[in-house]
């Protein structure tokens, strides 16, 4: 969902899909055209992808409509022909829509998204849904990463301060729950998407008072429940013995201190310290959050080394998708007035034509290989294949209806039908795709009519 004026969603597109689309209506071309979206390769240490952001794009098409502040601007723009901003003034996104269920795990050069349209509602809706699913994708791939390297243990988003705007704030947090995480301290991620919000405090809390334990007290006095206290500002150590002795001091009225969170230092070494001292003073209740520069390989050594820690909050690295912030999404032509389109290029090479994504389930119940095939064949017979790409929306109207808490479940599903190979995070697994027989054919006939058509040699295909 997003937060921006919806007068600016019709505006956020490139110049070119304009220059493009007023050329189209001037020479009559309004054919209908298939489009498709998918992402090359892999980020560097990455087994797979995790879709998120589909809802989104699919909102953001249904709604898409220039209003008259939108053409007025449009109309200076030297660029786009006056015929083509009158056109402008009626358009309604009419197209068809096929996509993964969000939180459906991909892997290279696979469909994740595909439009068919008249060519120009088709051209407009590019930097739509690949601005609506681009940086959801990376925050739920990065995520759930984390949440492999967790172990069961619950995490938590304390990203918003550095994610990239509140609209991003917003998409990083349903990825991560989407991922797996169990809650977000966003409070409008909890209010827009239902997801648990969680809070502890800041230093400044602390800071505040003249002393930590004053600073304890007074929050314990005015918390309702579920009290965590952060005890790194000054000292550890010093801060859990505090943690202790307000501890006892409210024993008996109801005021329960639940956790501790450590926000810096050595986090193997402090959470033993902080275990040992509490469980000695029969508080084996408290819990140990930790947080500060957390990524799924500081998680996974802290847990692999027995660190005795509850839980985690994941802010930066995870929104920042800091390791890999990009992704290779495009989104291409493949089909145009009934012929296979695509690109011949170097390394970009494209699959034409409307698609459908299989993925065979082995006998143990996990994921084996991957197929695309034309939208139209029928399933492989020599197995279990599951479809992939659902009709989502009809005529530019949503068919599918949408459970943050169902994709959720979806999501887990996923991962534990993951071979081992692509579950660790040290190591990047090879999962098999191939293309159907008769694709194959239809793109080797494309590639050879393109390549005739051109004047050019038949390139082999790779």
């Amino acid at each position: 969902m997003s937060y921006l004026d919806e007068n600016a969603i019709p505006l956020s597109i490139d110049l070119y899909e304009l220059t493009m689309g007023a050329s189209y209506h001037a020479l009559g071309m309004d054919g209908r055209a298939t489009f498709s979206l998918f992402v090359r390769s892999l980020p560097p240490g990455r087994s797979f992808l995790v879709v998120a952001g589909v809802e989104d794009a699919l909102r953001r098409l249904e709604n898409l409509r220039f209003d008259e502040r939108a053409l007025e601007y449009i109309a200076t723009l030297p660029q786009v022909r006056p015929d083509f901003v009158e056109y402008l003034r009626s358009f309604r996104f009419e197209g068809d829509v096929w996509a993964v269920p969000e939180g459906s795990i991909v892997f290279p050069n696979e469909p994740v998204l595909e439009i068919t349209a008249s060519i120009i509602h088709g051209q407009i809706a590019e930097p739509v849904v690949m601005n609506a699913l681009h940086y959801p994708t990376l925050v739920a791939t990065k995520a759930a990463r984390c949440v492999l390297a967790a172990q069961g243990k619950p995490l938590f988003d304390f990203g918003l301060r550095r994610a990239p705007e509140i609209d991003g704030g917003l998409a990083a947090a349903r990825a991560c729950y989407l991922a797996g995480f169990s809650g977000t301290s966003n409070v409008l991620a909890g209010k827009v998407y239902g997801i648990p919000v969680v809070g502890t405090m800041a230093h400044s809390f602390v800071e505040s008072f003249p002393n930590e334990r004053l600073a304890f007290e007074g929050f314990v006095s005015t918390f309702p429940h579920r009290i965590t206290l952060l005890i790194d500002t000054y000292d550890v150590l010093m801060g859990a013995q505090h943690v202790v002795e307000v501890s006892r001091k409210f024993a008996g009225t109801g005021k329960q201190i639940s956790a501790v969170r450590i926000d810096s230092g050595d986090l193997e070494a402090l959470s033993r310290q902080v275990r040992k001292l509490l469980d000695s003073e029969g508080l084996q209740d408290i819990r140990i959050m930790a947080s500060g520069g957390l990524d799924e390989y500081e998680i996974d050594r802290l847990l692999r080394n027995g660190a005795p820690i509850d839980s985690f909050g994941v802010g930066t690295r995870v929104v920042t998708a800091e390791d890999a912030p990009v992704l290779d999404m495009s989104y291409k032509l493949v089909q145009f007035d009934g012929r296979p389109k695509l690109k011949l290029s170097e390394g970009k090479r494209t699959i034409v034509g409307a698609k459908q994504l299989w993925r065979r389930i082995d006998t143990t119940g996990l994921y084996a290989e991957d197929m695309i095939s034309g939208r139209e064949e029928q399933a492989p017979d020599d197995g279990e294949w599951l479809p992939l790409l659902r009709p989502m929306m009809k005529a530019g109207r949503i068919t599918e209806s949408f459970d943050l808490e169902e994709a959720r479940r979806q999501h887990a599903r996923e991962v534990e039908r993951l071979p081992s190979h692509l579950r660790d995070i040290h190591s990047v697994g090879e999962y098999k795709v191939t293309l159907s027989s008769q694709l194959q054919e239809r793109q080797r006939l494309a590639e050879e009519m393109i390549a005739q058509e051109e004047g050019l040699a038949a390139k082999p295909q790779r």
